[in-house]
């Protein structure tokens, strides 16, 4: 139904919003999924249908445009965003010196020489800043440290660490209890 349309059905020159003219039985949605799950209720408003003059008590339903998120991944750290950015643009450039210097190999221009040199050169450099930006990442990892939960290896190492300091301490408990029994005397067990 258009303006005109709506127009016509309400008897005046005033267009009404179309959530106002559709009954409920019309409504698209009676439940709207929000991001979480939860289902957001819209009233679609009532309609006087023993109204004709137009002074339909419609109350107009206005549904929420947007939705907030939560951000699936967490932010990268600003110096490996930085890096990133860096290199998404060097190798933006370097695929257009490519494709530059392709095409001035086609068409036989006196430009395709130095761009295939500087596309070399330029490829060198792309590699290096996505190199940079993997060191960069690994750098503050390292120095900032990350949230994780422990792995499989690290619970394996510290279960052998914990087993050892235990074997340690009861060797150190039974020489003690050798030492206060008398062990010094050089009598074994029977007599």
């Amino acid at each position: 139904m258009g303006t005109a349309e709506r127009r016509e059905a309400l008897g005046n020159d005033v267009a009404a919003p179309l959530a106002a003219v559709r009954g409920p039985e019309e409504a698209p949605h009676d439940d709207l999924a929000a991001a979480d799950g939860h289902k957001v209720p819209v009233s679609t408003g009532e309609r006087n249908e023993g109204a004709v003059d137009g002074s339909a008590s419609a109350q107009p339903s206005y549904r929420q445009l947007w939705v907030e998120e939560p951000a699936r991944r967490r932010r990268l750290p600003d110096p490996v965003r930085t890096a990133a950015v860096r290199a998404v643009l060097v190798i933006a450039v370097t695929l257009i010196q490519a494709m530059v210097a392709f095409l001035s190999t086609l068409a036989g221009s006196w430009l395709a020489f130095p761009m295939v040199l500087s596309s070399v050169a330029s490829t060198v450099v792309a590699t290096w800043a996505a190199l940079d930006v993997w060191v960069t990442r690994q750098v503050w990892n390292q120095r900032n440290g990350v949230v994780s939960t422990p792995s499989s290896t690290a619970r394996a190492l510290r279960r052998e660490r914990r087993k050892a300091r235990r074997q340690v301490r009861a060797a150190t408990r039974t020489q003690e209890r050798i030492a206060r029994q008398g062990g010094g005397s050089g009598q074994l067990s029977h007599p």
